[in-house]
């Protein structure tokens, strides 16, 4: 039996990490988050309890509990951690939603939500701390770089490679063996049929570059 699990975040990807585990009978303990205004609340019958940054409930992380950062700021996430790894020496689970369909030949690293509906295919690899949301579909031998994010209902088609950082818009399309470069970004809806460089933004059907 999995132990549980602390949540960092408790605002939208929060509340969707629990709705996950949730789905698994997996026990969260409670939610830390910054946000003083809902500490000592609870979010979907779980309290929020403290701060990301309390020691003691942090030192329960590796010993009697399992951890998943879920902050929505980027930065502040990678930071998170970071922390966990340096501090804690652990790295948090992943969060798989049982109407998710994984299959058992794809490759997973650490920390990724997978939402309700998602499909990750054979021979599929998405590094460490990826958000897959609900309907969004890694295609056969697609790869997905550390901390990328797919929106809901986006199409990643088979060979498509997706480098670290970047964020795919929900319902966007990206077509066989594309190269989506670091940090670069996907508007909603945009079918992308060339390759993307680092940091661009690229926009529309085809998607073109937005200046």
């Amino acid at each position: 039996m999995q132990n549980p699990v602390i949540i960092l975040g408790a605002q939208k990807l929060g509340t969707a990490a629990l709705d996950i585990f949730n789905s698994n009978n997996v026990v969260v303990y409670c939610f830390l988050d910054d946000s003083k205004e809902i500490q000592q609340q609870e979010i979907n019958n779980v309290s929020v309890m403290s701060s990301t940054e309390d020691n003691e409930f942090l030192k329960l992380i590796g010993k009697q509990c399992d951890v998943f950062v879920a902050v929505e700021d980027s930065a502040a996430r990678k930071g998170l951690i970071k922390m966990l790894k340096d501090e804690y020496k652990v790295v948090p689970v992943n969060a798989i939603h049982k109407y998710s369909a994984v299959s058992e030949f794809a490759w997973l690293g650490h920390g990724n939500m997978i939402a309700a509906g998602a499909i990750v295919n054979n021979n599929a690899k998405i590094g460490d701390n990826c958000l897959i949301q609900s309907r969004a579909v890694i295609d056969t031998n697609a790869e997905l770089g550390d901390y990328v994010q797919v929106g809901a209902g986006a199409i990643v088609n088979s060979e498509v490679v997706v480098g670290e950082g970047a964020f795919i818009g929900t319902g966007a399309v990206i077509v066989s063996g594309v190269k989506i470069g670091k940090n670069a970004r996907v508007g909603a809806g945009s079918v992308v049929v060339a390759d993307v460089p680092a940091k661009a933004t690229v926009f529309g059907n085809p998607a073109a570059p937005v200046k």
